[in-house]
């Protein structure tokens, strides 16, 4: 059985300055996005359509916008609405912690739609471009949720070889290393299938589908393997709130790639 070896949070110290890994994983998480959605750009029926390096460079800001901005207001409405309308200053308090990633989507998809409008490009076309440069930033957040030892899985078999004790969870009760699962299945995998499909033109939205379904079908499955939040516990039928946020997106998902594909023609 393992144990969980506590990490110290901060990578680097230069005086007053502390670097925490998580801010780290965020960094490589935006050159990931960078790298890859230059190379999306450069493919010939983006670059006939007017892509450019400096496109991506503004994606990337509004990108970040809508993450922490969505992400934050996510994690208020979703799993804690009574706390936040109480207090709702603290909201802006993003040091204390508190992410939703299907938030986080939201957030996403209205500052690309923003982005789409400022460009005078189809909303679609800028998030089939996105949506295979996104797993790979998923999957360096949950390196940082494993290095900060938070989000831990539900309880294992003992004999499982990588089951693993985390003490941050106040119990040495053996746990799934859950921030693992996600890194490998919404992180790795998703990205592999969806950079594999998205090699040839699609008709436009069907990739952002794609990812939709693909994203929510592997998170949902990881849930039962993740501790639910010790606020909320189970919810309806035994799911978690990340289960219940998954299913429209699944639903969404194969909504969009099927009419997509009705649609006149490929993007080119």
């Amino acid at each position: 059985m393992l144990v969980h070896p506590q990490f110290d949070p901060v990578a680097l110290s230069l005086g007053p300055v502390q670097i925490h890994w998580y801010g780290l994983t965020y960094l490589v998480a935006f050159w990931l996005f960078m790298a890859l959605a230059a190379a999306r750009a450069r493919q010939p029926w983006y670059a006939n359509a007017g892509w450019s390096k400096r496109d991506v460079e503004d994606l990337l800001f509004w990108g970040v916008l809508g993450v922490v901005l969505g992400g934050r207001i996510g994690y208020a409405l979703f799993y804690k609405p009574g706390h936040y309308l109480a207090n709702p200053l603290e909201i802006l308090a993003v040091w204390k912690g508190g992410m939703s990633f299907h938030g986080g989507m939201l957030g996403v998809i209205v500052a690309m739609a923003a982005f789409a409008r400022s460009r005078g490009r189809p909303w679609l076309q800028v998030t089939d471009l996105i949506a295979p440069c996104v797993p790979t930033g998923l999957a360096s957040g949950r390196i940082g949720n494993f290095i900060n030892g938070e989000l831990w899985g539900r309880p294992a078999d003992p004999s499982l070889p990588w089951a693993m004790v985390f003490p941050q969870s106040g119990t040495d009760v053996a746990r799934h290393p859950s921030q693992l699962y996600q890194f490998a299945l919404e992180g790795l995998l998703l990205f592999v299938l969806l950079w594999v499909y998205a090699r040839r033109p699609r008709a436009t939205g069907q990739v952002s589908g794609a990812f939709l379904v693909g994203y929510g079908a592997f998170r949902f499955s990881a849930e039962y393997f993740r501790e639910p939040d010790s606020f909320l516990g189970p919810l309806a039928l035994g799911l978690s709130m990340g289960q219940w946020l998954c299913l429209p997106m699944i639903a969404a998902g194969i909504a969009l790639w099927l009419w997509a594909g009705r649609q006149t023609a490929s993007f080119r």
